[in-house]
């Protein structure tokens, strides 16, 4: 196999990747994350508590760190000759305390070896 790089791994939230076969399974893996929120953010949450609806800043800042815990997974499983996370589960959750607001995302999968059954799974 050749080696991989982070933009080639596939990553699945089911334990099975459709039209691929696993050949080796290298263990479970996780990556954790903690990010502080800002000021602006914290703010124009506030607004979203106090009249209802959703906050656009949370929710594009928890997207940006899905995306880099996914990659720091990602990396890993490089590092250990996978080419495919299976299993992907993310955690997210909320630290507060002192006047201070954090987001902790924790990501977990199975990094895994696997070879296309078919030719047209890309």
């Amino acid at each position: 196999m050749a080696n991989s790089s982070t933009q080639d791994i596939v990553v699945s939230t089911t334990p099975q990747l459709e039209g691929w076969e696993v050949q080796k399974y290298l263990g479970p893996m996780s990556s954790h994350l903690v990010a502080g929120t800002n000021i602006f953010s914290d703010i124009a949450a506030s607004f979203s508590d106090l009249f209802g609806g959703q906050s656009k800043s949370y929710r594009n800042q928890l997207e940006k760190i899905n995306e880099e815990v996914i990659g720091q997974l990602k990396e890993k499983a490089v590092s250990r000759g996978a080419n495919a996370l299976v299993g992907l589960q993310i955690d997210n959750d909320q630290i507060s305390g002192q006047g201070k607001e954090m987001f902790m995302v924790t990501a977990s999968a199975t990094a895994v070896q696997a070879n296309p059954t078919r030719d047209d799974t890309r």
